[in-house]
Parts: C-alpha cells; sequence; structure tokens
C-alpha cells in the first residue's frame, strides 16, 4: 500500500493502487489536492464491490473554499461592500429513492457501498467542471444571470464615484466597493459575509495584514431571509447592515439594532394596498405570497385588517419555493396546481406578496395557463404587487410575452429620476471594468457573445465586437432608468456618506487638523458609525428629506406604479399615485385614475373584482348562507326606505318631510297638502254649504214673513228662529274647515263648531220637551202647567250651550289647536292640519253633542204618538235619527281616513246632519206655508185636533 493512503482497509478487504489521469493537479477541493493516484478497497469474496479513496501526492496548506467568482471591488480608503443576489445557481434534484441490494445484509457493507457512491459523486462533479458540457447538456448545475439586477451594482458604483468627487462630502477621503454575489444559498452568504472580514484574496476571517478592506457598512439584499445568513457575521462585529430589500423578522433585538432599512416602512405599504383595493372596490380578490415568515405574517396579521374593512378572498396561497435542487421543471411542475387555482378564480384582482425572483415564478404561472383551456377573460388579472419585487426573467422567459404584467399596479419606494447615471451606464467599457467580476456573465446572457477577456470562452462561442451598448437592450432585460431598488442602494451610499462626513465635521469642531481627521476616519471601527447613522438627516437632489424614524426605517411614504407594456419587449413604470403617511388624512392617499392604463382584455374600462353583481341603488345585501361575506344576494328595499348607494347593507327610511321614489333609490320632497278652495272636493264642500246657508237664510226669511201665521207661532217661535240662526251659522262653520289651517282658523274651527252645534241640537231638545209637555199639561188636573213657556225652553238652551262652552273654554287653555304637519300619514304628501292639542278633549265635545243628541231622540221617540196637527215629535225623532246616524258614521270614518280627506268627512258630516235637521224640521212646515197656505190657520188645526181626538 503506497504511504499516501488516507484510510485503511477493513478486514476482509484488499487494497488495489491503481494511477490514473490526474483530475486535479494542483487545484484546492475542499481543502486538498488531488493526486494521480486512486486507491481501491476490494471485497474479498466480492471483488466487485469496491470502495475509492483519493490518495494526496503532496499535501498543500487550507488557504481557502472554493472562491466567489462574481464579485466587484473598487479600491478605496473605506469601503461599502455589498452582499448582492445577480447571479442564481439551481440545479436538477438527486434522488436517492434506491434502496441497498438485499445480498448485502452486512451493515458495514452497506455503508462502503454508500460511501462509494459519495466518492462517485464528488469525481463526476469534478469531471464535469473539467470538461464543459454544452448549455442543453449540463444537467446537474447551471447558472442564471438577473440581468435586471445588474443595474442595482452599477447604482452603488455611481453613487460611490458621485461622492468621491464631491469636494463638499468627505473631502480628502476615498470610498471604495467591494460587493459579493451570494448565489441566493445560505453558505454562500455566508462565505461573502467572512470574506469581507479578511484580507484582500485571503480567505482568513477575523485576520486583516492590510488596509485594501477597511469595510464600514455592508449594503444587503433584497431577499430577506438571506440578509439574516448575513447578519449571523456581521452582527458580532458590529457592522451596520443597510438592507434595501424586504426586512427579515428580526427575533434577536441584539442583532436588529445593526440593521438600518433602505425602505420605507411596510405598515405603509399594507395602508396603501388597502386603500388602493377599497378605493376601486375591489374586495374579491386572490392572495398569492411567498413562503417566508415574513410571507406568513403577511397572511396572519395583514389580511385579517383586509377581512375588517370588507375585503374577502376567493384563494389565498403560495408560491413554490426557488432553492439551488430547483430546476425549471420542478417550477412547471408546482405552478401546475396554482394555475389552475389563479387562473380559474372569478376574482379578478390578485395580491401578490413575493421578493426579488417572485415575477420569475409568476410568468411560469401564466405560461402552464396558456397550454390549459382557460377562457381569456378568466385568465385577465389585475396583479397588485408588493414592493418588494422587482422584474426578474430568466433566460428561457425572455423570448415571452410582457403582457401579462401590462396594467398591473404596484407598490414601489419612492425613487427620483438620478442626474447622469444614464450617461454612466452609456459609458460603460467592459474590457476597461477589470475588477468587475459580473459584467462578463453578464454581457454574456445580455448580448449572446463574450467578451475577449473571458479565460471561459469555448471554441463554439461568439466573441463579442465591442459595439454592443446597454442602451440597445430592451427594457424587460436592462432599464436605463434607475428603479426604485436601484435608487434605495444609490442612497444608501449616500446615507454612510453623510454619516462618515458627520463624524470628519465633528473632528473638526475638537480643531483636529486635515491629516488628523483623515487618520481619525479611517481608523474609525464600524460600531462607531451606528451612532451617526441613526442621526443622518439631509436632502437627497430632488429635495426630499432622508432620515430614519425611531424603528430605523426611511421616514418616506410609497409611490404607485402602473405596468405599461410595449410590443418592443420594454415596458413603462407609470407613477400614477402616492402613499404619504404625513401628509393629512384625506392626502394620505392619492390616485389618478385617468392616467391608469388597464390590461387590454378590459377595454381601458377599471376592472371589478366582485363575488357577484354589485346591488344598485334601490336594493340592499343579503348574505348567502356557508359564503364569504362578500358574495350575496339583493333585494329590493321595502316600502318607505331607499338605498341610494351601491353595495348597501340595509336600506334606510328618507327624511320626514321625504320619501321615496318608485325605485327606491331616491328621496323626493313631500308636496304640503290640505283641503282648499283651489281644489274640486274643496270647491264642492264650499259651494254645498254656502247653498245650504242660502236655503237657511232662504227659511228664515220666509218665517219671520209668516211670523203671525200659526204654523210659525206653534212650538215657541223664538226656539224656531234660535235652532234656524244656528244652523245658518253651523253651515257657514264649514268653511274655517277650507283653506290652509292657521293659528286662528285652528283656534276656532272645533270650538265654534262644538258651540253651535251643542246650541242647534239643545234647541231641538227644548223644542221636543215644549212639545211633549204641552199634551201633558192639557190633561185635566195637571200640575204642569206652569213649567210650559218661553222661561223652560231658554232654560234648557242656555244650560246645555253652556256645558258645551265650558267644555270648549276648558280645551283652548288647556292644548288649544294648533297649525301642524302630519308627516306620516300619507307617502307622498304632507299634511298641513289643525292638530287637536288634546284629542280627549276633542272627543269629549263629539260625546257632549251625541249626549244631547240622544237624549233628544229619547224624547222625541216618547212622543211620536202625539196627536199630528200639534205633533213635532215625528219630526224631532226623524232629524235625531239623522243626526245620530250621521255622527255615528263620522267617528267610525274618522278613524279609518288620512289627510285632508279626514277634514272632507268632518265638513261632511256638519252639513249632513245640519241639512238633516233643517229638512226634517222645517220642510214639513214650509210646505204648508208655501204649498198649503189654507191650512196655517188656527182654525183648521184645532179642527183637525178635534177630529184626532
Amino acid at each position: 500500500m503506497p504511504p499516501e493512503i488516507q484510510f485503511p482497509c477493513f478486514p476482509g478487504w484488499l487494497y488495489h493502487y491503481s494511477a490514473v489521469t490526474s483530475l486535479c493537479p494542483m487545484e484546492e477541493f475542499q481543502g486538498t489536492c488531488w493526486s494521480q493516484h486512486i486507491v481501491f478497497c476490494k471485497v474479498v469474496d466480492n471483488p466487485s464491490v469496491q470502495v475509492v479513496s483519493k490518495a494526496p501526492y503532496s499535501p498543500c496548506p487550507i488557504n481557502r473554499p472554493l472562491p466567489i467568482v462574481h464579485k466587484y471591488y473598487q479600491s478605496g480608503d473605506l469601503l461599502i461592500a455589498g452582499i448582492v443576489s445577480n447571479v442564481f445557481q439551481f440545479s436538477d434534484a438527486l434522488s436517492f429513492e434506491a434502496r441497498p441490494s438485499p445480498s448485502s445484509s452486512d451493515s458495514l457493507l452497506v455503508f462502503l457501498q454508500l460511501y462509494q457512491n459519495i466518492l462517485a459523486l464528488v469525481f463526476a462533479v469534478k469531471e464535469i467542471n473539467e470538461r464543459p458540457l454544452p448549455v442543453d447538456q449540463k444537467t446537474f448545475c447551471r447558472s442564471e444571470v438577473f440581468l435586471q439586477l445588474y443595474q442595482n451594482i452599477l447604482a452603488l458604483v455611481f453613487a460611490v464615484k458621485e461622492i468621491n468627487e464631491n469636494p463638499k462630502l468627505l473631502p480628502n477621503v476615498t470610498l471604495g466597493i467591494n460587493i459579493y454575489n451570494n448565489y441566493i444559498r445560505p453558505s454562500s452568504t455566508y462565505h461573502a459575509a467572512m470574506e469581507l472580514l479578511s484580507t484582500k484574496r485571503m480567505f482568513i476571517p477575523n485576520y486583516k495584514c492590510d488596509n485594501q478592506n477597511n469595510v464600514v457598512a455592508v449594503l444587503g439584499g433584497p431577499k430577506s431571509n438571506y440578509f439574516l445568513y448575513m447578519a449571523d457575521v456581521l452582527c458580532i462585529f458590529k457592522i451596520p447592515q443597510l438592507l434595501y430589500g424586504s426586512a427579515p423578522v428580526m427575533n434577536n433585538k441584539n442583532k436588529a439594532v445593526f440593521l438600518y432599512k433602505m425602505f420605507p416602512s411596510w405598515t405603509n405599504q399594507y395602508m396603501g394596498m388597502l386603500r388602493l383595493l377599497l378605493h376601486f372596490r375591489w374586495i374579491w380578490i386572490g392572495v398569492l405570497y411567498v413562503d417566508t415568515e415574513y410571507g406568513q405574517q403577511f397572511v396572519h396579521k395583514v389580511l385579517p385588517d383586509f377581512s375588517r374593512h370588507g375585503i374577502c378572498f376567493d384563494f389565498i396561497a403560495f408560491f413554490p419555493s426557488i432553492t439551488f435542487s430547483n430546476s425549471f421543471s420542478d417550477m412547471v411542475i408546482g405552478n401546475n396546481d396554482l394555475t389552475s387555482l389563479v387562473m380559474g378564480s372569478t376574482a379578478k384582482v390578485v395580491v401578490v406578496y413575493g421578493e426579488i425572483q417572485t415575477m420569475i415564478i409568476l410568468q411560469f404561472l401564466l405560461r402552464v395557463a396558456e397550454y390549459k383551456e382557460i377562457p381569456m377573460k378568466t385568465k385577465a388579472k389585475v396583479w397588485i404587487l408588493t414592493a418588494q419585487m422587482d422584474f426578474t426573467s430568466t433566460k428561457i422567459q425572455r423570448s415571452w410575452d410582457l403582457d401579462f404584467i401590462h396594467g398591473a399596479l404596484s407598490l414601489a419606494a419612492p425613487s427620483r429620476e438620478v442626474s447622469g447615471f444614464d450617461h454612466f451606464i452609456r459609458a460603460r467599457d467592459p474590457p476597461a471594468e477589470k475588477e468587475d467580476g459580473f459584467i462578463g456573465d453578464f454581457w454574456k446572457h445580455a448580448f449572446g457573445c463574450s467578451l475577449p477577456s473571458t479565460t471561459e470562452t469555448t471554441s463554439d462561442e461568439e466573441i463579442c465586437t465591442g459595439e454592443e451598448k446597454l442602451e440597445s437592450l430592451p427594457g424587460s432585460v436592462f432599464e436605463m432608468s434607475m428603479t426604485a431598488h436601484s435608487y434605495s442602494i444609490y442612497m444608501a451610499a449616500y446615507v454612510v456618506a453623510h454619516a462618515l462626513h458627520a463624524i470628519h465635521s465633528s473632528k473638526l469642531k475638537h480643531r483636529v487638523p486635515a491629516d488628523g481627521r483623515r487618520k481619525l476616519l479611517l481608523n474609525q471601527q464600524p460600531w462607531q458609525l451606528h451612532e451617526y447613522l441613526k442621526k443622518v438627516s439631509f436632502n437627497n437632489s430632488a429635495g426630499d428629506p432622508i432620515a430614519f424614524d425611531e424603528n430605523v426605517e426611511l421616514t418616506a411614504g410609497f409611490d404607485i406604479i402602473n405596468w405599461v407594456t410595449f410590443p418592443n419587449e420594454s415596458f413603462l413604470r407609470a407613477k400614477v399615485g402616492t402613499v404619504d403617511p404625513k401628509a393629512p388624512e384625506d392626502k394620505m392617499f392619492t390616485i389618478q385614475e385617468d392616467r391608469i392604463i388597464w390590461p387590454h382584455v378590459f377595454n381601458k374600462v377599471q376592472p371589478l373584482s366582485l363575488c357577484n353583481n354589485r346591488c344598485h341603488s334601490g336594493y340592499s345585501k343579503n348574505r348567502k348562507e356557508g359564503k364569504p361575506f362578500c358574495c350575496y344576494d339583493c333585494r329590493s328595499c321595502p316600502e318607505g326606505k331607499i338605498s341610494n348607494l351601491e353595495d348597501t347593507n340595509d336600506c334606510f327610511k328618507c327624511p320626514e318631510d321625504q320619501y321615496p321614489n318608485i325605485n327606491h333609490d331616491l328621496c323626493l320632497h313631500k308636496r304640503i297638502s290640505f283641503l282648499s278652495y283651489e281644489e274640486p272636493l274643496g270647491i264642492s264642500l264650499a259651494s254645498s254649504a254656502l247653498c245650504f246657508s242660502f236655503m237657511t237664510a232662504l227659511v228664515i226669511g220666509i218665517f219671520i214673513k209668516n211670523q203671525d201665521t200659526a204654523i210659525v207661532k206653534a212650538n215657541n217661535r223664538n226656539l224656531s228662529y234660535t235652532l234656524l240662526i244656528s244652523l245658518l251659522l253651523s253651515f257657514l262653520c264649514a268653511l274655517l274647515f277650507i283653506g290652509q289651517p292657521k293659528k286662528l282658523s285652528c283656534l276656532l274651527r272645533q270650538t265654534i263648531f262644538g258651540i253651535i252645534f251643542s246650541v242647534a241640537v239643545s234647541s231641538v231638545l227644548a223644542k221636543t220637551v215644549i212639545v211633549v209637555l204641552a199634551f201633558i199639561v192639557t190633561k185635566p188636573g195637571s200640575g204642569m202647567r206652569n213649567w210650559v213657556g218661553k222661561q223652560l225652553g231658554n232654560s234648557i238652551v242656555l244650560s246645555c250651550s253652556f256645558i258645551q262652552t265650558t267644555i270648549c273654554t276648558v280645551w283652548l287653555i288647556t292644548s288649544p289647536p294648533f297649525p301642524d304637519f302630519d308627516m306620516h300619514s300619507m307617502t307622498e304628501e304632507m299634511i298641513l292640519r289643525c292638530n287637536e292639542g288634546s284629542v280627549t278633549m276633542f272627543y269629549c265635545v263629539l260625546i257632549y253633542m251625541g249626549f244631547l243628541a240622544i237624549v233628544s231622540f229619547t224624547v222625541a221617540f216618547l212622543g211620536r204618538k202625539l196627536p199630528d196637527s200639534f205633533n213635532e215629535a215625528k219630526f224631532f225623532t226623524f232629524s235625531m235619527l239623522v243626526f245620530c246616524s250621521v255622527w255615528l258614521t263620522f267617528v267610525l270614518t274618522y278613524q279609518s281616513t288620512k289627510g285632508k280627506y279626514m277634514v272632507a268627512v268632518e265638513i261632511f258630516s256638519i252639513l249632513a246632519s245640519s241639512a238633516g235637521l233643517l229638512g226634517c224640521i222645517f220642510f214639513p212646515k214650509l210646505y204648508i206655508i208655501v204649498v198649503r197656505p189654507e191650512l196655517n190657520i188656527k182654525g183648521q188645526i184645532t179642527r183637525r185636533l178635534h177630529k184626532r181626538l
């Protein structure tokens, strides 16, 4: 056995030594140099089973692990470092599904077989790296350059260039750059962080023997979880770390104090996103998120707040993650079910909580939809993107259509046009950028050719001519204007520079010479910068203030961006609104709807994202059982209620002076209604009252003309005049009920009516009593002769009228009637009426009149069989029957009538009852006076009386 063998063969095994071609002559691999010798351990009984081991030819020292190829270094007195994700490595996943052979029952044999497989795998990897395969055959490990993110590096380079050229900022001090790529792997992130702590080109963490790697701050991003790996190393040395991407969840407060977030507060972003959804009334949405700790917080803390504001979700799903072992096939398979879920959704708006690489997965998701039978209207979505996201794509996606993002809305950290950046990009000269380890792969993937200085160029690759220009690339590959992420990096460099300048200026206050100030600044420890970083405050080139709040986040809001794509594979980020937490409440969220370009499918019209059609005005929502609260049926508003807005939870009543229209979506002003002289009903009632008044006056005139005749003298002529005058006044009293109610008319109408009618009824009662008593006193020996006379009739009229007058007086003193509006009796009208003040007193007046009428009817009924010639009792009986019937009907009708028709019913009752008294009592006498005057003599009446007796 050669002396170089590092491991012994187990009992039952033999050594087999073989010389092979050198695998990695004088190259470092895992800290060891491979030799030209291979040793096999073979099983004695089974020579086919063997284990391969490396036998070092000569030992070599361990200097460093596999180097980070993609990096950018620019020397300077002080370095601003960065750990970025510009190049991504992925591979086809390895499967260990096959079990060991059943014949190998010995556990040691199984172990050695697995060990042999591991060594064979190492050998295969080394062979692939030594003999490059064509791109389409390299299935184990591939690299993908995010061309769009190369601008982030250039933004830092440009910022440092500007700072170094500014004589007023850090005079006599030159800033440098040291940027590493982390390949979106934790191991590479740790490696890059330790490289920053080592001497240049020597991987010995925490050991520096030169001043070429004097790092004062580190920029990290854009993925949040990889920033945590960076912080694990850098926080030990208290190095300031500025984050330009999504902030990680820092559970360790000791590490959080070294973190400075160059993005505004995410709380403001969620507030802006919520207001955006509510502004466009998008209440039925889908949610896609990255399955990280921050993504879980978004789902469990932010989305419930969305629900409290009336937004519900058709689906909430997470993207398949991209890791080192993902292949493109894994992405497509992982997106297959997600595509069916998202594209089959009825939600037209999808909120995407993602990170820098999420756009790649989103493109795969939509690409899969093209091969599924999904209707175009269903596929149409408005994507709402978080500020952490940016446009990124892989090589295979660069030929795909960009229309998927046309019309999308996103939030972005506020950015401004930076003067000179466009010229700086145009002036990039790859051969001159010796320290730029990114530009070679960028040029190769962007232009499809290799730079002449690239040593890895194969014979079948095209060499760049030098005529390639960045401005010739489409916007989907490389943008000439500075993006929001690049602007955050640009401002981060200025934040560090202003903090260093504050240190430099503080030494000036202590009168330290210029050379001394520079030396002190260069010897400054990174942890001493924190005090000045937290207090940094300056205005950028646009005049916007730059400072950190108490949570070490930028005191700024967000821009609302509308993505507009063009056929030449470019796009425009149009600013259409802002989210400014420092503005007044009504200006915190602003948006210009007329500037928004919507996806083509929606025909330039703002899309609706609802579970069902909106409930139009005149309808209210009725929630569906078992469905989210955003899903509902629409039911029409009930009678008396309206809804003048869409999607109201309940209908509401109109104000008292208004009523709903027929569609129940508008309140109309009620008409003021009262019984007037201009309308037909008022005219007819007034005419009737005047006609009856004229008739009554005519009867009075006839009676006065014939006052000495027997028929007029009979049964107390004065009571007849009193009754006729009261009837005349009753007819005229009806006119008080017609016309617009006023204070005086309301006071008089019911009380005068009550008193006049009491006089009329009491007159009838007096005449009835006198008639009955007149026949009683004619009997021999009657003692009631002294009661019959004028005094009896006057006493009855005065006493009965006095009681009614007393009731009316009490009514006027306690609760007088007054003009009032009845808002509720009629739907479309406000009834201007006289409010009785006291309903009790009103019915007391009616009850008392009813009492007088019943007494009169009873007395008249008892005297109905008296002789015809002198018997008015029959007429009184019939007149009181008519009177009581009219007012009994009035009481029943009055309760069921509304509006001005209540007044009409009362007028009709007054006219009908008064006409009944006039007709039943006086028309028979008037007939004798006018038509049969020969009967109107005392002798004729006496003769008829004797015949009757």
